[in-house]
């Protein structure tokens, strides 16, 4: 695969489409598109594939992930079919702490945590009854906190849920749409695990390597540290997949969608074989991080240091997490309706959809593009 960049060299070639964009979205369509004869430009503007997805060796030879943590999960068996044709996977089940009073509990809340955290002997008819006892029905579920105190109630909500909501999104959890809280589940049992769906691995290799393979193909070059905005005008293409932010690609005409960003601080630990736990530590109340990940926990990697990663929201940055509210869903459907008269452009994936997808529901919206509405197998 040629990796320069566009602004090298001129570009002579006409191709059949040019893919904004090496992630997820973009090399599921590069890949299928290459594997039906078109010919396929993908540019990004990072130097590397695999969008934040993205994992590599830091200087202490621990493989790490720059962007935060991805852990790969679906209940997809299509999915987790075709991504297998390009990584063997580590089975791995992620699992979550989270700090309240200066003690840890398993998160999601479950009986182990209700026994811990209220010094309980509740079996899981109990830990349903109390749940139940405490909760606050809602008759009508709209925001986040509608989800948290019909799931949990007041007390729980406040030790586990709101101060990381407002550091994670800057705001309370009464101002966002109800998907965000409805993500997370509760359970009564000793389900300690944070996903519950049937396939939970992570690229043996991992997600570099990964994307690696699905972009090489024949039909395929990839070309970084290009700014699509900066090249459009030059480039020779019949159709476009497009999969950064949308309101970006028409110039931010209606003003800007918000988007939540995160600032990462990696640090490295000689001579500490776990620096805790579990993968992941949550910390709803205390510090400006929201958490810490151990990366070794994710990949099963086996040295004598480890490498953590706390991360820190923040409203400017790169754009990760479209922020889930009615009014700015009312501004993302003016975009849409742009998109859908763009004459051949093709909007896909987490920010051209202005969706908080995971993994595995981008990888199955572009396989959903390529089979519906570009007339190529999807799998």
């Amino acid at each position: 695969m040629a990796r320069d960049s566009l602004a090298k060299r001129e570009v002579n070639l006409t191709y059949d489409f040019l893919i904004v964009g090496a992630g997820f979205a973009g090399a599921v369509c590069a890949e299928r598109l290459a594997c039906a004869g078109h010919r396929v430009l993908v540019i990004d503007r990072r130097p590397h594939i695999g969008g934040n997805a993205f994992d590599t060796f830091d200087e202490n030879g621990i493989l790490i992930h720059p962007y935060g943590p991805h852990i790969f999960h679906t209940n997809s068996k299509r999915v987790f079919a075709y991504l297998s044709r390009f990584t063997d996977w580590r089975f791995y089940e992620h699992k979550v702490l989270a700090q309240v009073d200066g003690k840890l509990y398993p998160l999601p809340i479950n009986r182990l945590t209700l026994n811990a955290l209220y010094n309980l002997n509740l079996d899981e008819a109990g830990a349903a009854e109390y749940l139940e006892r405490v909760r606050i029905p809602k008759g009508e579920i709209k925001t986040s906190e509608d989800v948290v105190l019909n799931s949990v109630g007041k007390d729980l909500c406040e030790k586990f849920f709101r101060g990381y909501t407002r550091k994670q999104w800057g705001l309370d959890l009464s101002e966002l749409s109800a998907g965000v809280a409805a993500r997370i589940p509760t359970r009564t049992n000793d389900d300690d695990r944070y996903f519950s769906d049937a396939f939970q691995f992570m690229p043996a290799q991992g997600y570099a390597k990964m994307f690696e393979r699905i972009l090489d193909h024949s039909n395929i070059e990839v070309r970084l540290a290009t700014d699509f905005f900066a090249v459009r005008a030059s480039l020779a293409t019949k159709q476009i997949v497009y999969t950064g932010p949308i309101d970006a690609y028409f110039a931010y005409r209606f003003g800007r969608l918000p988007y939540r960003s995160l600032s990462f601080q990696h640090e490295h630990f000689p001579n500490v074989e776990r620096y805790q736990t579990v993968g992941t530590v949550n910390y709803p109340n205390d510090h400006s991080y929201t958490r810490i990940t151990e990366f070794k926990h994710l990949t099963g990697q086996r040295s004598n240091g480890t490498s953590v990663v706390r991360e820190y929201p923040e409203s400017d940055g790169d754009p990760y997490y479209p922020i889930p509210r009615p009014d700015n869903e009312a501004l993302f459907k003016r975009y849409l309706a742009l998109a859908e008269a763009e004459p051949n452009v093709h909007f896909v994936g987490r920010l051209a959809q202005y969706r908080y997808f995971n993994m595995d529901q981008v990888v199955a919206a572009a396989l959903a593009l390529i089979g519906k509405h570009l007339g190529v197998p999807g799998d």
